[in-house]
């Protein structure tokens, strides 16, 4: 069943549309992400969902109900939101954060302190350690961590995501991408997830939604717009996002393309490719110590590497 729905929805600025006439619908229960570059419309329709700005026309609406037929601190309390920007009151507490709208609702201190209690130690914060902790004790990806809690404390009926993740370092993001996936399975609650990173939208996404130039192009299952692009400019998009996902390999995974030189500098398996390129650059090897050995790579390496995935996608996609 659609809990959000947007029928012919239009926001024109100075009499240009930045979205234009946009329909679509999002399920209950669903993680539905809206991906595409910069100025295709994504945010401003995330927007005109809560209201921030509202369309020019078209219209949207909420369990079967038109926005406009709410009021704005109950459409508020409905949807939850989180930025790329981490907001969290840096004079409160974590637990405190998270409660603010519980304690708006009128919650029972008791029910709010099980309600963070739970929260915390879902996303691996045990709640004794981080509870009474300040916003400037907390790492970016922590922070990033309370804010989507304190989105998701009050268990509202949806919550809207305007690329919450891409201001953070490549392990801060792919930690909270899968603590975003648990989440979800664990609350079932209805996402809309913004990005313009198409490799972030095929690994959340039950479904995605390609938009460019405030025209949404496409709307399926990742596995369809990967097998079946509705045009060009999507299966760019896929291509580029199968690219990125190469860089995001630990070494670890380059052991069987190890190199027969020595290397003075030392590095984890668990380091990403991307972020062990500029290393290479520095040091020309690495010794990678990983859980099932030490190994060295340098740049031969790493292209006998992207040389075989990309054999092994070819082949895949032929097949």
């Amino acid at each position: 069943m659609a809990l959000i729905s947007l029928e012919h929805v239009t926001k024109e600025y100075d009499g240009k549309p930045v979205v234009n006439d946009l329909s679509l619908k999002v399920d209950q229960g669903e993680l539905f992400v809206l991906v595409g570059t910069s100025g295709s419309g994504k945010t401003t329709t995330l927007k005109m969902i809560n209201r921030l700005v509202d369309p020019t026309s078209g219209v949207i609406e909420f369990a079967d109900k038109p926005l406009t037929s709410y009021k704005m601190r109950d459409l508020r309390w409905d949807l939850g939101y989180v930025l790329q920007q981490i907001a969290l009151f840096p004079t409160m507490t974590v637990a405190q954060n998270i409660a603010v709208i519980p304690e708006m609702k009128g919650w029972s201190r008791q029910k709010i302190r099980t309600a963070t209690d739970e929260l915390l130690t879902t996303v691996d914060l045990p709640p004794a350690e981080y509870r009474n902790r300040m916003p400037s004790e907390l790492s970016g990806g922590q922070q990033q961590r309370i804010g989507i809690l304190r989105a998701l404390a009050s268990r509202p009926k949806v919550v809207l995501m305007d690329e919450p993740f891409s201001a953070l370092d490549p392990i801060s993001r792919t930690q909270l991408q899968d603590m975003l996936l648990h989440l979800h399975r664990a609350l079932k609650t209805t996402v809309i997830f913004v990005t313009h990173d198409m490799a972030e939208a095929m690994k959340l996404g039950d479904r995605i939604g390609v938009m460019r130039g405030g025209k949404l192009l496409q709307v399926d299952t990742p596995e369809e717009i990967a097998t079946n692009p509705a045009n060009d400019f999507v299966a760019d998009l896929f291509k580029g996002a199968q690219a990125n996902q190469g860089l995001q390999v630990t070494l670890s995974q380059l052991a069987p393309f190890a190199a027969d030189v020595s290397a003075r500098h030392a590095v984890g398996g668990n380091l990403t490719l991307a972020e062990a390129l500029p290393l290479l650059d520095a040091h020309e090897a690495l010794r990678v110590n990983s859980e099932h050995g030490a190994f060295v790579v340098n740049t031969h390496s790493v292209v006998a590497y992207l040389a075989s995935a990309f054999v092994d996608q070819n082949t895949e996609t032929k097949e």
